[in-house]
């Protein structure tokens, strides 16, 4: 599953509009659209959208030592 349809199934759980969570994180709708439709945000973007949206966002390796790439 692509990284928008799980931003766009989050909103859905929250009921926010893409609109309204571009504002939020500082971008305008037009350019949130735009990268929606790229697929293309950072690890940064993704922890502030979920931060945005009561949730934490999580992607990567763990290690049994507790290291995390």
């Amino acid at each position: 599953m692509k990284t928008s349809q799980k931003i766009r199934m989050a909103l859905a759980y929250r009921n926010m509009s893409e609109a309204e969570l571009a504002r939020k994180i500082g971008s305008t709708p037009s350019a949130f659209n735009q990268r929606l439709k790229t697929d293309k945000f950072t690890y940064e973007e993704l922890e502030k959208i979920g931060e945005t949206l009561g949730a934490r966002y999580v992607a990567g390796f763990e290690f049994e030592d507790g290291t995390k790439i």
